[in-house]
This record gives structure tokens, C-alpha cells and sequence, in this order.
């Protein structure tokens, strides 16, 4: 696979050309970008998949909420739907897609919408009665249409943007450049003990801009395991055999933290459909064990397996080091909020 990927190097060649290109249309204003009169912020990457959004925006929910009407606006990846839609109890992972799904979960009192077309989810949340003050815009780095009022680009510690190549050689969706838009860089992912020295070393490679602030990151990973009617604690379960399954970009550090020497390991592809035949080969090879997931698989497992069976381990987002420069930036930002 290594080998083919090289082979196709010249197509990345071309891709890292053709991206360069449609940001230069956008960058002279040849292209058009719609502004909006509220703070949009937009999370993404250069890269794809595995850089921790999801707990990203989760993030940024938890410290906005309590003080700002807010709404998430996604796509709606893999979802069997079109147009706009603004979750409600009628909604699941099918129609929505799983991230929005489980934002719509976790955090009710919000507005989750999805939409392919941003400005149009954006313009569709801003004629509400009640309109949101602030608005996250998911995986938008490169969906220049929108000119958001501040980029959080995200990059994987063990996948730094500055060490890749272009798809379909790498996986950078454009070119290293285009990081120049953000207006915060965070190194996701990293060992909860990292050094401020390797840190500083890290920072050499990136070489953020004079605008733009670095700060460092780390999954941490719930203490407790849930299924829809209870919890228990992780260190019950970490040696009773079980299923592990995981269908997420990078799931070994989920299965390295809840892995015992008995356990059935089930590992399907990001954003995976689970069918019947799936459904009938987890259950076979479960039994009567526990199956323990991911908190995005679980949306789309729900109802599909047994509830006394299913459980998922949270994730969460957690600064290394002094994390209230990037809150107040993000809170400063928020107090342009319309009210």
C-alpha cells in the first residue's frame, strides 16, 4: 500500500497543484467568500481524518454554551439525507451523520445543524426566530465560501502537517501553506507528559506565523464506560473479556487504553455503515461478553445492538500546560457576539 502511494506521487503533484490554485482564486477575491455579522468559528485540518474535531468542538461547546446561544453546523458525512436540517428528537446518525448526532446527544440545548453548503447552513440557523450568537462551523478548513472570523487548525502530533505530502501520496488535503489561515494551531494527540523542550522543538518545525498562537493538546480518556441506562467503572471491565470495536480513523490509543489479554478486537473503517451482516458477526462473536465502543460508534450502534450489552468510553480534549490563552481568546472573540 506504502508502495502504490509513492507510485502516485505525481497525481499529488497535481491535486497539491489544482488546491494551490482554488486558493489563489479565493485569496485575490476572484472567487467569492461569504462574511457573516457573527463570530463563525471554524475547526479543521489539512489533513484527513484523525486530528480529534470531534472532542475539539465539543471543547469549545462546554465553553461557550452557558453564556451564548450557539450551533454547530457539519455536513453531515455519510448521512442519507440532502439539503439542511436542524436536528431534532426525529433525527439519528442516518440523517444527520454520527459527529453532529452525537453533539445533538450531548448537548441539547443547542442548535446542531448539517448542511453541504455552509453559507446556506449559516444563512438558514440566522433566520430563526431565535438566532445563534455564535456558530462552530465543523471540518471547514478548506471550505473557503465561508470566511469564518477565526480558523483553529488541528494537527496530529504523531502526523504533523509539516512532515506530510499530498493526497494520494500523504494525506494532506492541501498544500502546507494553507495553514497561513489559521489563526491558532493546535498539536492534538500528544503524550499527556510532553515536555515544554520537545514542545519548543516541535514549534521550530511548524514555524507559526507572528498572528498565530500554538498550544498543545492531549485525549484524555473517561474514567467510566456507558451504556444507555448505566455506567461502570473502567477499571471493572479492563479484565473481563469483551469485544473492543472501533470504527474511527486512528483507534489504537482507544484500544491500548481498555485492551485485557482476553479481548476480541473489531476494527472497521472510519464512519463505517454497521449492516445486518456486521450486526450478526459482532453478535456472534460477543456472546454474552461486554462490547465496549466508541462514543461515535455508539450513535450509530444504538438500537442496533443490545443496550446491556453496548457500552462507549467519552474522550475529551485537554490542554497541556497554561490552557486560559486559548479560552480567552475564544471568549474575547465570543463578546462580539450579537445580542
Amino acid at each position: 500500500m506504502v508502495f502504490l502511494r509513492k507510485l502516485l506521487f505525481p497525481f499529488a503533484v497535481l491535486y497539491g497543484l489544482i488546491a494551490q490554485f482554488r486558493n489563489y482564486l479565493y485569496d485575490a477575491g476572484l472567487l467569492k467568500s461569504h462574511r457573516f455579522d457573527i463570530p463563525v468559528i471554524a475547526v479543521g485540518n489539512l489533513s484527513v481524518g484523525g486530528t480529534g474535531k470531534t472532542p475539539m468542538i465539543e471543547y469549545l461547546i462546554a465553553l461557550l454554551s452557558d453564556n451564548y446561544r450557539l450551533a454547530t453546523l457539519s455536513r453531515g458525512y455519510k448521512r442519507n439525507t440532502s439539503g439542511f436540517i436542524l436536528a431534532d428528537q426525529n433525527d439519528s446518525a442516518d440523517t444527520i451523520g454520527d459527529e453532529p448526532f452525537q453533539f445533538h446527544l450531548k448537548f441539547p440545548l443547542i442548535d446542531v445543524a448539517v448542511d453541504t453548503s455552509r453559507s446556506n447552513g449559516i444563512n438558514q440557523l440566522l433566520s430563526k426566530p431565535i438566532k445563534p450568537q455564535v456558530i462552530l462551523l465543523d471540518d471547514a478548513f478548506q471550505h473557503r465560501k465561508v470566511k469564518a472570523g477565526f480558523y483553529i487548525l488541528l494537527t496530529s502530533y504523531d502526523d504533523l502537517y509539516c512532515d506530510d505530502l499530498m493526497l494520494p501520496t500523504g494525506n494532506l488535503r492541501e498544500l502546507r501553506s494553507g495553514a497561513s489561515r489559521a489563526d491558532v494551531i493546535i498539536v492534538t494527540k500528544c503524550p499527556p507528559d510532553l515536555t515544554e523542550k520537545k514542545q519548543n522543538k516541535i514549534r521550530r518545525r511548524l514555524k507559526p506565523l507572528e498572528h498565530q498562537e500554538l498550544f498543545f493538546s492531549f485525549i484524555k480518556y473517561d474514567e467510566w464506560v456507558y451504556s444507555e441506562n448505566h455506567k461502570i467503572r473502567v477499571d471493572f471491565v479492563e479484565d473481563e473479556p469483551k469485544v473492543l470495536l472501533a470504527g474511527i480513523a486512528k483507534p489504537r490509543p482507544f484500544f491500548s487504553y481498555l485492551r485485557g489479554d482476553q479481548d476480541i478486537m473489531m476494527k472497521f473503517r472510519d464512519h463505517h455503515h454497521f449492516s445486518e451482516a456486521d450486526i450478526l458477526d459482532i453478535l456472534q462473536k460477543a456472546g454474552n461478553r461486554k462490547i465496549i465502543t466508541t462514543e461515535k460508534d455508539f450513535v450509530r450502534l444504538k438500537g442496533k445492538l443490545p443496550p446491556e450489552q453496548l457500552f462507549y468510553l467519552p474522550i475529551q480534549t485537554v490542554f497541556l500546560g497554561v490552557k486560559n490563552g486559548f479560552d480567552q481568546t475564544i471568549l474575547d472573540l465570543a463578546k462580539f457576539a450579537a445580542v
